[in-house]
């Protein structure tokens, strides 16, 4: 394996709630799942929450777009005696790789201790798939809206056209990239879905946003996931095995930044995940490169963004995604780089990109239901999305 950099913090806790069918969390209110998963992250670290003074947000600290994560309240709600950092990443679920890295940035400076990155989801004040027509007229949306483009889902049908007519991709990959999933949910038991998906069902589906059927969407879930970061000093004496965070970036050109907006971007970023940038960046802090990574979690709010990221990873080469996912090089049991062993958005559940830093912790911890043998490197990834876009990697304690 190729040398790798140092790490000077570490995951220590994660915890979670149940995962909710959208509407059934309720009547839970948002700081009630975020301080259940809060406790549990805890709990699973060894931790007391009056050892918590740092809170790493991303999405502006937005509860799924409807609601707000308020530290202030956190504070008094936990018992939590002293805040020295709180902050926030920008956009949306693009940062929620990119907020480990803001936790480590805290821990490194002294500005914290123990940080803690949360995210809760309700969507019963605002549908996600309907998002951006519920807002206000404004230039950056007045082309999009009035030609139809009322979610992610229809933004990103667009590009996923354009990568077909580039490069030959076929709804062929984006099934295989669905069916996989789903096998992985299998035997997640917290997972919402955990039946095989079979071609015929996904051929068969609705269509919501061509080429995006129902099975390309990732799931309107609800429920709260919170991660707990400290130095790799501090984790060796805790109740877990320290996962090591070896990098973490978020950002993105200006170009990606259009593929929302009003798509004016090049080619070179039309057809991609926006991530290429990002993912030279994270090998380069890390000290190794795509052929070193054992597992894979990668953002699957829509199955075409996975073909194209591991095409920006380094996977496979450029335009080549679709034809590598069809090959099976994506499959837990079979696969060349295992992706999202847990069963992703697209399966166990969508709270915002969290899921996967969970399954990142729990394969480098050796406890995950699908445990890639001898894992010691995973991939963790934030969007595409509006900027930042972001990534992680993670080590294991060795």
């Amino acid at each position: 394996m190729t040398p790798r950099a140092a790490a000077d913090t570490a995951i220590v806790g994660i915890g979670a709630t149940p995962y909710y069918r959208r509407g059934e969390s309720a009547p839970q209110s948002i700081n009630e799942l975020a301080g259940k998963a809060i406790i549990a992250a805890c709990e699973d670290a060894g931790l007391s929450v009056k050892d918590i003074d740092g809170f790493a947000y991303y999405s502006t600290a937005r509860a799924g777009y409807g609601g707000n994560l308020e530290t202030g309240e956190f504070v008094e709600m936990l018992g939590i005696p002293e805040l020295r950092f709180t902050a926030t990443l920008t956009a949306g679920g693009g940062g929620s790789a990119g907020a480990i890295g803001l936790a480590r940035a805290a821990i490194v400076a002294g500005d914290a201790d123990v940080v803690v990155t949360v995210m809760a989801l309700q969507q019963d004040v605002i549908r996600l798939g309907e998002i951006t027509a519920t807002k206000p007229v404004e230039p950056l949306n007045s082309f999009v809206v009035p030609s139809g483009i009322s979610g992610p889902g229809h933004a990103q049908s667009i590009l996923a056209r354009r990568h077909m007519h580039l490069y030959g991709t076929t709804r062929d990959a984006f099934a295989e990239v669905a069916i996989s999933t789903r096998l992985n949910a299998v035997d997640r038991p917290k997972a919402r879905f955990r039946e095989p998906l079979t071609r015929e069902q996904y051929f068969g589906a609705r269509m919501i946003s061509e080429p995006l059927c129902l099975y390309d969407f990732c799931l309107e879930s609800e429920g709260a996931v919170a991660v707990i970061t400290t130095s790799m000093e501090r984790a060796r004496d805790l109740k877990q095995k320290p996962v090591p965070v070896l990098a973490a970036a978020h950002g993105g050109v200006r170009e990606w930044g259009r593929a929302f907006n009003w798509y004016g971007m090049p080619d070179e970023y039309f057809a991609s995940s926006g991530h290429r940038p990002i993912a030279e960046r994270l090998y380069k802090k890390a000290g190794i490169g795509p052929a070193d990574i054992d597992v894979a979690l990668l953002y699957d709010h829509f199955t075409p963004m996975v073909v194209m990221q591991l095409e920006d990873y380094g996977f496979c080469a450029k335009g080549e995604g679709g034809a590598f996912v069809e090959s099976g090089a994506i499959r837990y049991k079979g696969g060349s780089i295992p992706v999202n062993t847990h069963g992703g958005q697209l399966s166990e559940a969508y709270i915002v990109g969290m899921t996967h830093i969970v399954e990142g912790v729990e394969q480098l911890r050796g406890t995950a239901v699908n445990q890639v043998a001898d894992a010691e490197l995973a991939l963790v990834t934030g969007g595409p999305a509006t900027l930042p876009v972001s990534g992680l990697i993670l080590g294991s304690d060795r």
